[in-house]
């Protein structure tokens, strides 16, 4: 059987229900960002630019849009014949009686045939809907270089938000000895950014046991990390730096959308040394109208624009209206705001009308408001 090298397994399955409305529809990775993208693009195109060519997108809630377009290997050159972007769905039933994967590490499990059709050395395993760019190359590296079963990618974070995060404690030597999955008084602030390189062989075989354990939560942070460090297995620290956003709430999904309006941010979107790569939008360039003001704005093709707007971002095909104002805010595809009306602090989700007059948000507001109904 030929071996590749390493094989990644996106895990995009995850209902993201702290997005609210955003996703009562479609998956989580599949939500818009950054005018034109997808959320998903981020982790596929970072395969595609690591020269990972094998990737398995695992999804399973509302997929039908995520399936339908990941299954478009090509948008990011996954198409050839040593390459390819393949949609895996799970096979366990649910009381309900519907698919579903029990936890991260029984989404691994339930497509260990597909991963050994390639044979490889190493699984990549990654977070869907985190927004990033990331050399899963030197990652590698580092992982052999330390002789490791797993690697896991960290980042610090405030000790305000180290409880939303797996949690590493680690040596000198960037050896992790010790991992809390969500700790509510955390004594480290170095947190998984979702992103793990194993050994293949040694993590098979720990999930083929754990998937025959009914007492299992069949999770990575608080399953299979923690066996492997009971083990006695060498875990380790790849420290990144540069830009990452876990975008699971309406905030902060509004927060990363609002960094593109910074000169100095270090995703740059722009950088032909690491594309992003989407889906082409079929759409028309920017009109910018003779009366339209515009103040620090991130505006992408076929908008209208007649009206204000201020410090926003604003996505394909929306219009905004004469006289609107739309102020610290970001408007997905196909916004329409009409004429006067007034929009503050929010996250408009796509395909919403904003009527004529209507007033939507608050500048003294102490979280984004989301709108995703009609006014």
């Amino acid at each position: 059987m030929k071996q590749i090298e390493m094989l990644a397994m996106i895990l995009a399955g995850g209902r993201g229900s702290r997005l609210l409305d955003l996703t009562n529809k479609v998956a989580k990775p599949a939500v818009s960002y950054g005018g034109k993208y997808r959320i998903v693009d981020f982790p596929l195109s970072n395969c595609a630019n690591s020269g990972v060519d094998v990737v398995g997108v695992l999804t399973q809630y509302e997929s039908v849009l995520l399936n339908s377009y990941v299954a478009k290997g090509g948008l990011w050159g996954l198409d050839t014949k040593d390459s390819g972007v393949f949609v895996l769905t799970p096979r366990e039933k649910a009381d309900s009686g519907l698919d579903v994967y029990r936890g991260t590490a029984d989404a691994i499990s339930q497509n260990i045939d597909f991963i050994d059709t390639y044979n490889p050395e190493y699984l990549l395993v990654l977070s869907g809907d985190h927004i990033y760019k990331m050399n899963y190359d030197k990652m590698l590296d580092f992982h052999k270089a330390q002789n490791a079963a797993a690697t896991i990618a960290v980042m610090p974070v405030s000790i305000e938000e180290a409880s939303r995060f797996g949690i590493m404690i680690t040596d000198e030597n960037d050896r992790i000895t010790e991992f809390e999955e969500k700790p509510a008084h955390p004594r480290s602030t170095l947190a998984s950014m979702g992103i793990y390189i194993f050994d293949w062989q040694k993590l098979r075989a720990l999930l083929v046991k754990d998937m025959q354990d009914p007492d299992s939560e069949h999770d990575f942070g608080k399953t299979i990390i923690p066996q492997l460090l009971a083990n006695g297995e060498k875990l380790v620290a790849f420290k990144f730096e540069g830009y990452w956003k876990d975008v699971g709430t309406i905030d902060s999904l509004w927060e990363a959308n609002m960094d593109l309006l910074d000169n100095d941010c270090e995703l740059n979107l722009d950088d032909p040394y690491w594309k992003i790569y989407t889906e082409d939008a079929v759409a028309l360039p920017a009109y910018i109208g003779p009366d339209a003001d515009i103040d620090r704005g991130y505006i992408t093709q076929g908008t209208s624009i007649n009206g204000t707007v201020k410090n926003s971002v604003i996505f394909t095909d929306s219009k905004v209206g004469n006289g609107a104002k739309i102020i610290d805010s970001v408007l997905m595809p196909n916004v329409t705001v009409g004429d006067g009306a007034v929009v503050t602090r929010a996250l408009v989700a796509d395909g919403v009308t904003i009527s004529a007059g209507a007033v939507v948000g608050s500048a003294d507001s102490e979280h984004i408001t989301l709108l995703a109904k009609d006014v």
